[in-house]
């Protein structure tokens, strides 16, 4: 047999998975194909200038469209689109039901008549009734009723930059606000909520970095309270199991006790129903307190990996800030992406409908680029992502397989992205695109049992569900084995399926620990979120009570904790990342290295401990070659 090792942390890189890397940036290319079909068609103009019913693009000369009246028209001085009834929504299609007019002017006031109407066009030279009216009829012509806007005509401005005339006044929109906002019943709520966020933007904004500074903080001490968390979640657990199996038997006595002067048959279902309870309470109580004995052992691991990625965000502390640069770069691909899709929606070749307008349709196969453009959105989301994921786990390893600290590279993280860059992107694209096979499908079942709400029988709605939730557990455990892949990736350099292969082999044989780090450390990251937002959450309550100036500040508090609760869980989600790859490096440590010299490990000083911990545990308890020597024996 060889003597070269199979695991050689650091020691060479390589190219890995190049034909998928090719094949995305292939489907990239396909991407800006997509963009540039529908500026190239004309989309680009459409959806900036806007268009009115009978397909004229405003602010410019336009052509004839065939079968369409007044189509063609020279509309260079009338920029802005104005909707004849602006809150007509029709909330399935999500667009606005109304005739769509190009004008010079957005209405500044509320017109109620048609005579206020015909003021206007002869003062500011806007024109709100169709073009086949001219302003001197609109109070004489009988067809003004239907060419000329509904009453009252509210007051608009031009959206910036779209050149759409929008309400200026949100009751508008009355019917679509209770239709997303059930609980608003009166637009006077609205107002007060939307006046209630205003007034109090300030004390919003400091709430927001105050809960920014507390996630830096708490991943900075973390690794000095993982113990009393792990104590205070089995002290939780111990209780409530305890707790609800007694309260369960105490029930079952008392009714046992006086079922004899209710001698009913619902009396004896509920006193069966209760032994039932209680027995499966207690078998669940006495399983649970068995997994943890098993597992008491397995806990202070994850204590010490706790505490050593505490050490690895001092060493590394721009692993801190990940999240931004991650967030930033989806915030300008999503940015790119509704830009693009606003496109499409205005692309294609102009086709009268059956009511005698307008619409832009595409033909043959370009129609099908909405779901290129859909399943890029998908993947290229996940291959952002993923690459976070990529850079978090070389820089770790780095971290973990130096065995001198101080020869660290400056910048790891800046080492780590440069060997993503030149080496792993092919093995990212390839992890990302095994997320997007399985979101897809759930996805789209997702979208038919939203469509079949309320039509599908029980059996179908159970059977979708089914569907879904099982292709969500495939998801989250792709995404966990992808990660570990990832890991193994940064340390071998070898490709996405036998880094899986032999990330998988490492976690199976440490399935119990595994499962340890998963739970207990979960749980632990679970409650330094809710720390975060109950502490942000009361800083709120007692700065907005003093606020007087607004009658509700309910929604401004909402929206400080929803914000706190997803700083605290993006920062947090990188810590509980970094543990991840911080077990399996010790996984591999252990397996591969015994102490002895040409051999020695790479932990940390507090990993050590635990080995040499778990070696007196085995040397105490293994002597007799029981069981629990075998496991307590190092990897």
């Amino acid at each position: 047999k060889s003597s070269k090792r199979e695991w050689k942390p650091l020691e060479d890189h390589s190219c890995t998975d190049v034909p998928w890397l090719l094949l995305f940036i292939l489907f990239c290319v396909g991407m800006g194909f997509v963009c540039g079909f529908s500026i190239a068609t004309g989309a680009a103009a459409r959806l900036l200038s806007g268009y009115d019913s009978y397909g004229n693009v405003c602010g410019q000369k336009n052509v004839k469209v065939e079968g369409i009246v007044n189509s063609g028209l020279d509309l260079t001085h009338k920029k802005y689109v104005f909707f004849l009834d602006p809150c007509n929504i029709d909330l399935v299609h999500q667009k606005i039901k109304s005739i769509a007019l190009c004008v010079s002017a957005c209405p500044r006031k509320e017109l109620k008549t048609l005579a206020d109407i015909q003021n206007f066009a002869e003062t500011n030279g806007s024109t709100l009734c169709s073009y086949e009216l001219q302003p001197s009829e609109y109070t004489t012509d009988p067809r003004a009723a239907k060419l000329c806007p509904k009453f009252p005509v509210p007051e608009s401005a031009p959206i910036p930059f779209f050149h759409r005339c929008a309400p200026v006044n949100i009751s508008c929109y009355a019917k679509f606000a209770e239709a997303l906002i059930t609980f608003v019943s009166d637009s006077s709520v609205l107002h007060r909520l939307i006046s209630g966020v205003m007034t109090s933007k300030e004390i919003i904004m400091g709430l927001c970095l105050l809960s920014l500074v507390l996630s830096m903080i708490l991943m900075v001490i973390i690794r000095y309270i993982s113990r009393v968390l792990v104590w205070i979640l089995t002290v939780l657990v111990i209780l409530g199991s305890l707790g609800g199996t007694g309260v369960l038997w105490w029930l079952y006595a008392k009714q046992r006790i006086s079922a004899g002067a209710l001698d009913t048959q619902v009396a004896k279902d509920n006193l069966q129903a209760l032994l039932i309870y209680a027995i499966a309470a207690t078998v669940f109580t006495v399983i649970l307190f068995l997994i943890m004995l098993i597992m008491r052992k397995r806990v202070a691991l994850t204590i010490a990996l706790f505490h050593v990625a505490g050490k690895v965000f001092i060493h590394l502390p721009l692993l801190v800030f990940q999240p931004f640069w991650t967030f930033f770069v989806l915030i300008l691909f999503w940015t790119y992406w509704i830009t693009v899709l606003l496109f499409l929606g205005t692309t294609g070749s102009p086709v009268p409908n059956e009511e005698g307008f307008v619409e832009f349709r595409m033909a043959g196969p370009m129609k099908y680029m909405w779901w290129y453009h859909v399943v890029g959105l998908i993947w290229i989301s996940e291959f952002i992502l993923a690459c976070q994921q990529m850079t978090v786990a070389g820089a770790v390893v780095t971290y973990y397989f130096t065995r001198e600290k101080r020869n660290l590279p400056f910048t790891p993280i800046l080492a780590s992205v440069n060997r993503l860059v030149c080496y792993h992107l092919g093995t990212v694209a390839k992890g990302s695109f095994i997320i997007t096979l399985v979101k897809i499908p759930r996805m789209t079942l997702m979208y038919i049992h939203t469509q079949l709400k309320g039509k599908e029988n029980a059996c179908a709605r159970c059977m979708l569900k089914a569907c879904i939730c099982c292709l969500w557990c495939l998801e989250k455990c792709l995404t966990y084995l992808n990660q570990n892949a990832y890991t193994a990736t940064a340390i071998n350099s070898t490709n996405f399926c036998t880094s899986a292969k032999d990330a998988f082999v490492i976690l199976v044989e440490n399935a119990l620990r595994v499962a340890a780090i998963n739970t207990v450390g979960d749980f632990m990251l679970f409650l330094g979120k809710v720390l975060i937002v109950c502490s942000t959450g009361l800083a709120g309550i007692m700065l907005l009570n003093y606020q007087r100036d607004y009658t509700i500040w309910v929604l401004p508090l909402i929206i400080v904790c929803l914000f706190a609760f997803l700083v605290a869980h993006c920062f947090l989600s990188i810590y509980e990342m970094v543990v991840d790859v911080l077990f399996l490096c010790f996984a591999i440590d252990t397996k591969y290295n015994d102490g002895s010299p040409g051999r020695e490990f790479y932990m940390d000083k507090v990993l050590m401990e635990f080995v040499e911990n778990s070696r007196k545990s085995m040397k105490e308890a293994g002597r007799g070659g029981g069981a629990e020597g075998r496991e307590l024996k190092p990897m």
